[in-house]
């Protein structure tokens, strides 16, 4: 095993992260919300808003999926959706 191999494995792996973050998202039902703001006060990487009385992500990109905000929900308006086959 050369040097060069070590850096190509990591590049492999961080690339498989990626895939792993294109394909899962998460979504808000919004009907259901009621603004209570605890998805807004608990996420770690502050990717949600409050707008027009209801929560939003702000980008899609912000949300690292860590699934805190699933869990704080207490109308169950935040679903975690994964795209794997």
């Amino acid at each position: 095993m050369g040097l060069f191999s070590f850096f190509k494995k990591d590049n492999v792996e961080e690339k498989k992260k990626e895939k792993d973050l294109a394909e899962s998202h998460i979504e808000i039902n919004r009907e259901n919300c009621k603004a209570c703001q605890r998805c807004v006060s608990v996420c770690p990487n502050n990717s949600f808003v409050i707008m027009d009385g209801k929560s939003s992500l702000k980008e899609d990109y912000i949300c690292r999926d860590c699934k805190v905000c699933v869990a704080a929900c207490p109308n169950h308006c935040i679903n975690f959706v994964n795209f794997k086959s």
